[in-house]
């Protein structure tokens, strides 16, 4: 079964030294907005992932507003960093979009953490694509169709490697089933960690 179309998957993108110059950076970016732990809309459950921010905005959810982008760290108060340079250049090279991202989530993967099948809808631009980074341990990403019960098909999702969903595949259903754990030496804690790159608003 083909993948949906605008699915794109750059295999072994980054390459060892690349991804180990993109994690010191992330570091740094880590030690000035701190990862958080989400947690859902209305019930307040804690998300299994923690997570962080970069860029002009970022994305948060919590019990009392739900799902939104907001231009500072929820637990700081401090603008979230900038984008380090490296993601702006991967954007640049894969996305075919006008406009540079707007917000990059940082998911931190420990232990048994997964993420459920979901759509990235609270943007207001559909028409620019979602980009993704992996780093550290070996995840199987599922996606399927614009409905949840679509066939899904699944891809292993390895250190350096780069996702795009544009056109159809923008509304696509996708998550992480699990993630495979000391496949990749990267982190020494272990785990994993997911940069999403997205455009937030229209136009520039």
């Amino acid at each position: 079964m083909p993948y949906p179309e605008g699915f794109g998957y750059f295999e072994g993108y980054l390459s060892p030294i690349e991804q180990a110059a993109l994690l010191s950076a992330l570091r740094d970016v880590l030690a000035e907005a701190p990862p958080f732990v989400p947690t859902m809309p209305k019930t307040g459950k804690p998300m299994s992932v923690v997570m962080s921010n970069c860029g002009p905005l970022g994305w948060v959810t919590d019990k009392e507003r739900g799902y939104r982008y907001q231009a500072a760290h929820p637990v700081t108060g401090r603008p979230w960093p900038a984008m380090p340079p490296a993601l702006l250049a991967i954007w640049a090279d894969l996305a075919g979009f006008a406009h540079p991202p707007e917000a990059c989530l940082i998911n931190i993967y420990a232990g048994k953490a997964k993420m459920g099948q979901h759509v990235d809808r609270d943007e207001k631009d559909f028409s620019a694509p979602v980009l993704s980074v992996s780093l550290g341990d070996d995840a199987v990403f599922a996606i399927g169709g614009t409905a949840r019960t679509d066939p899904r098909q699944r891809v292993t999702l390895r250190s350096g490697d780069v996702m795009l969903l544009s056109g159809k595949s923008r509304l696509a259903y996708h998550g992480i089933d699990r993630v495979l754990r000391g496949t990749s030496n990267l982190l020494a804690e272990g785990g994993r960690i997911n940069l999403t790159l997205r455009r937030v608003t229209k136009g520039g």
